[in-house]
């Protein structure tokens, strides 16, 4: 896979997206229902996973968790844990979550969906203007369990998209509250800019 590695800021301790989420997004006209259509094009990591999560083509979880592991394992080397980012939409099978356990089966580390759990719900973020308000609204939405063993513990969050960070900022924010938590990394798939 051919990708474009771009460092993510945040209050994490380090983060890296693997490449922009499209390249081009040309409208091409209305459907029969009346809804604009779209030519876009994208990059490898992008439409790897568009066909992932939007045409259920688990296929591309090797792909893509592959090409986490090769751009970034040796980064990340200090993770003990992964951590799939809680999804804000409920699937039968969750993107996410199948990229992060493979990613950690690659890496022979544990992948822990029980230790930051979303347990309340949020108004859409589109609806929230400032920043701050949509990081302090998402940290009231996440809770961490007390699941690891004494010890502390450096993570990595891996989500599927990086757009303006708020959610992986409450992530990181509920993760550091934890005391056997160390270092928080962060790795996306794709980014919007």
């Amino acid at each position: 896979m051919d990708v474009n590695i771009k460092q993510i800021d945040g209050m994490w301790t380090l983060g890296y997206s693997l490449d922009k989420h499209t390249l081009s997004s040309t409208p091409t006209g209305y459907n029969e229902y009346g809804h604009m259509q779209f030519d876009t094009t994208r990059p490898e990591a992008g439409e790897a996973l568009f066909q992932l999560k939007y045409r259920s083509d688990y296929s591309q979880v090797g792909a893509i968790a592959n090409q986490l592991n090769t751009s970034f394992g040796q980064v990340f080397s200090s993770a003990s844990l992964v951590i799939p980012m809680p999804a804000s939409r409920t699937r039968n099978r969750q993107p996410v979550t199948e990229i992060a356990t493979e990613y950690a089966r690659l890496r022979g580390i544990p992948c822990r969906e029980d230790l930051l759990v979303k347990t309340g719900t949020t108004v859409p973020m589109k609806d929230i203007e400032s920043r701050d308000e949509k990081v302090s609204t998402l940290v009231g939405a996440f809770t961490v369990y007390d699941v690891l063993p004494s010890g502390k513990y450096d993570v990595l969050i891996i989500d599927d998209l990086f757009d303006t960070g708020s959610s992986l900022e409450a992530a990181t924010t509920v993760l550091k509250s934890y005391p056997k938590i160390g270092n928080v990394y962060v790795a996306t798939v794709t980014r919007k800019r």
